[in-house]
């Protein structure tokens, strides 16, 4: 119906994650309506995408071999956070609370799909403990495979000298206890603490 090179852009907005048919053609009609000069951006940073690899030391994102985080002389390389994907390294970020170091796993440990110890970056985490690191706190998320893969990470750094910390789980601010699922609460009273006095 439309034009070989207009569906061909529908197609490529298709195969994004959470785009089905109508929003790829919505964003199609949306590219029509840019200047050249906006396209031509886009297109570039498309592109650059290309140019982006994983930091040779944590995994983060890069455009060069070690990412910024790993190159910041001011960061306390006492401590290292492991996340699961390098959008969790932003999420901490954004919170200014944490200024150690980071180390992206590239996923988490699923037999379900099909995803082993072998398969994610532990190896050169692994690598990374040496004397100078004190503490090293799993940031995986609090589901099953966050879980398996915190709960290996430990037994693999349980002989290495460090302290090893879990980010808390359980409530939210603002959440009702009504609307709470089993393992959040439980997770909660895990993770209770005493009133401290301001």
């Amino acid at each position: 119906m439309y034009p070989k090179h207009f569906e061909e852009l529908i197609a490529a907005f298709e195969k994004l994650p959470g785009v089905g048919g109508k929003t790829a053609q919505r964003y199609a009609f949306t590219m029509l309506d840019k200047e050249s000069e906006q396209i031509d951006e886009m297109v570039d940073a498309l592109k650059g995408i290309r140019k982006i690899r994983k930091c040779r030391t944590c995994g983060f994102l890069s455009d060069e071999d070690e990412c910024v985080f790993c190159k910041d002389a001011s960061r306390n390389r006492t401590s290292i956070m492991v996340v699961a994907y390098p959008q969790d390294v932003a999420a901490i970020e954004k919170t200014g609370s944490y200024k150690g170091m980071y180390h992206v796993l590239g996923g988490l440990i699923s037999s379900s799909k099909g995803i082993y110890p072998e398969d994610i970056n532990i190896e050169k985490l692994m690598d990374r403990i040496d004397p100078s690191v004190k503490e090293v706190i799993i940031a995986t998320s609090p589901t099953m495979d966050g879980e398996m893969t915190a709960l290996y990470l430990d037994k693999l750094l349980k002989d290495k000298g460090v302290l090893v910390t879990r980010l808390a789980h359980g409530l939210p601010m603002g959440a009702s206890l009504d609307y709470a699922d089993d393992l959040t609460l439980i997770k909660a009273l895990d993770n209770r603490r005493k009133i401290e006095d301001e």
